[in-house]
């Protein structure tokens, strides 16, 4: 495996993300050399050995140390002499009060800002680290300062101990992100023979894409945990609810739902997660991750209550009334509360919804939305353009048709939109 163009690279820590990255850009065809302090590593890669075990990682490291491209050593500044790219992998272990620990980084990134001003080509600088987003431009940009002939960029790693050499030459995504363009497309190039596209962004956009990442993977393993254990003490076999759950790749293993938005609402969610939390809660069950669900969702709302109440305006337009689009269900609707919260204030209002006609609505439908605010009919809009010469802000809630978006647009009223965020 080739990539092609041969690039020589420094990748500092030779620790479990390193020692892979190491080997496997070495196996791409780049001329890789391993850097640490602690000696122990050092020789074993030199060696062609790995210094831990990882499934097919001590083949690679013998393979590429035999060959030349990759070797090992403890002398940084000299490593980074004839390095086009240098790709930090130290560890950000949890402090006591569970944020990052940076030593490391702040120590190798020291170590590279005293090489650049000998330098006379340009090295990038490249976080491979877990790290939250701004560090790279707080701690290693803001390190490095104004020394000639660096550029810094991103690039988290998907690595799982157990698979990560085959997470690294079969991956499911690639993040490189940065503010130079061609730096980012340098590192990206390294990657060129793997097959797959990569992810360009921003440094804080890659830097978060990772946390993201993890912290889906732990909510998805803590949910399944929850729903097993509810299963278990209903003599409901567990594997076959999540097996199946997870056949709807429309909806349950899908981007469905995973944009970030305005609140839930409706018929079936809320009520859905009430009535399992409480039944568990009467079986004496404890199910702290489902019963975050609602609270976290009110608080969601909370704050784009505070986000309309913020705009300077005395005249608001609220486009959507109904929990989502293409629906007049107005049951536990998030802006029904959002226009309680308005009127409150004492903001004059108008309400456009394109599917919603009071006086045809009925049953548990009308009496949620007449009984939370019974005057509603009042503030109801027949037709768009009308609420649009009227209000001085609009709030979208609810995803509109292209047609009704550019007459928005067309407006010129300022729009606070919920929906995308």
């Amino acid at each position: 495996m080739d990539s092609g163009t041969e690039t020589n690279i420094a990748v500092l820590g030779l620790g479990y993300v390193g020692c892979v990255t190491a080997a496997c850009l070495a196996k791409l065809g780049h001329r890789v050399v391993g850097v640490d302090r602690d000696e122990h590593k050092v020789r074993n890669v030199a060696a062609g050995h790995a210094p831990f075990y990882e499934p097919g990682l001590e083949e690679i490291v013998k393979e590429t140390t035999g060959s030349g491209r990759l070797s090992a050593s403890t002398d940084l500044a000299e490593s980074l002499a004839s390095a086009d790219v240098a790709l930090i992998c130290v560890g950000t272990p949890s402090e006591a009060n569970g944020n990052l620990g940076l030593g490391q980084l702040r120590r190798v990134s020291e170590e590279i800002a005293k090489s650049l001003p000998k330098r006379t080509k340009e090295l990038i600088v490249v976080v491979r680290s877990t790290v939250f987003p701004g560090t790279c431009e707080e701690v290693v940009a803001g390190t490095l300062g104004s020394l000639p002939h660096y550029k810094v960029v991103s690039n988290p790693e998907f690595l799982r101990e157990g698979s990560a050499v085959r997470d690294f030459l079969e991956p499911s995504l690639l993040v490189v992100g940065g503010d130079d363009a061609a730096a980012v497309r340098r590192i990206a190039s390294l990657y060129d023979s793997l097959g797959v596209e990569a992810c360009l962004v921003t440094l804080r956009t890659a830097e978060m894409i990772k946390y993201a990442c993890n912290c889906f993977h732990a909510l998805k393993i803590g949910f399944a945990n929850e729903i097993g254990t509810l299963c278990a003490k209903l003599s409901i076999p567990a594997g076959e609810v999540m097996d199946t759950l997870c056949r709807d790749v429309k909806l349950n293993i899908s981007p469905a739902y995973l944009k970030p938005g305005f609140a839930f609402g409706g018929s079936c969610l809320p009520k859905d997660l009430r009535a399992l939390t409480y039944r568990a809660a009467r079986m004496d069950m404890k199910l702290p991750l489902l019963e975050s669900v609602l609270p976290g969702n009110e608080e969601h709302l909370r704050r784009s209550i505070q986000a309309a109440l913020a705009l300077p305006a005395a005249r608001i337009g609220i486009f959507g009334l109904a929990f989502k689009e293409n629906t007049d269900d107005l049951r536990e609707s998030p802006v029904v509360t959002l226009i309680e919260s308005l009127l409150g204030k004492g903001r004059e209002l108008r309400v456009f919804d394109p599917h919603i006609k009071i006086d045809e609505i009925y049953g548990s439908n009308q009496l949620f939305v007449l009984n939370a605010i019974p005057h509603i009919g009042k503030l109801m809009e027949p037709k768009l353009d009308q609420m649009l010469s009227w209000c001085e802000r609009i709030i979208v809630t609810q995803k509109p048709t292209r047609e009704m978006s550019q007459l928005i647009a067309a407006s010129g009223v300022p729009v606070l939109d919920l929906v995308t965020i």
